[in-house]
């Protein structure tokens, strides 16, 4: 969840939110953003590759422009996150697409931590109600993440 931006706009939506970062200063930062905001959030301490993800506890799991891992990293970090949501669960995953390097507004430099349409539907064509759409976003998210933006987004349902 890095700096809590997300985690936290999920908890201004009511939902019960767990904010997993590696990070101590960015769950530092998190941490004084909900409570800034009003909202609480449990803040774990983990690797999104290695941390033991509970058995169908959740009822949504999002990803969001977290493509620092290598394929197989991403492998295991997908196989945890279907784990963890519960039957009829709510996947949502966004982050860029290969056509981002044409840009240079942020993301990933290297091809194979990009997202295309063929990987999300092998990794989660197992789900139910599965939306995938391609779009190119004027994106403003910091200094390191500004401008035209090529993304995908997810949604699913765990079946």
């Amino acid at each position: 969840d890095g700096e809590g931006r997300n985690g936290v706009w999920l908890a201004e939506q009511g939902l019960d939110v767990v904010s997993l970062d590696f990070s101590p200063s960015a769950q530092t930062k998190a941490a004084a953003l909900a409570k800034e905001r009003g909202v609480t959030m449990t803040i774990v301490r983990g690797d999104v590759h290695n941390w033991a993800y509970p058995e169908t506890v959740f009822d949504v799991v999002c990803e969001v422009f977290t493509q620092f891992s290598t394929p197989a990293e991403r492998a295991k970090k997908w196989d945890g996150m279907k784990r963890a949501l519960k039957p009829g669960g709510l996947l949502i995953l966004i982050g860029y697409t290969p056509k981002q390097l044409q840009y240079g507004t942020g993301g990933p430099k290297e091809i194979e931590n990009l997202y295309t349409r063929a990987m999300l539907e092998e990794a989660f064509g197992g789900f139910r109600d599965l939306i995938i759409e391609e779009e190119e976003l004027d994106m403003h998210e910091g200094a390191s993440h500004a401008g035209l933006s090529a993304v995908i987004h997810l949604t699913a349902r765990k079946r």
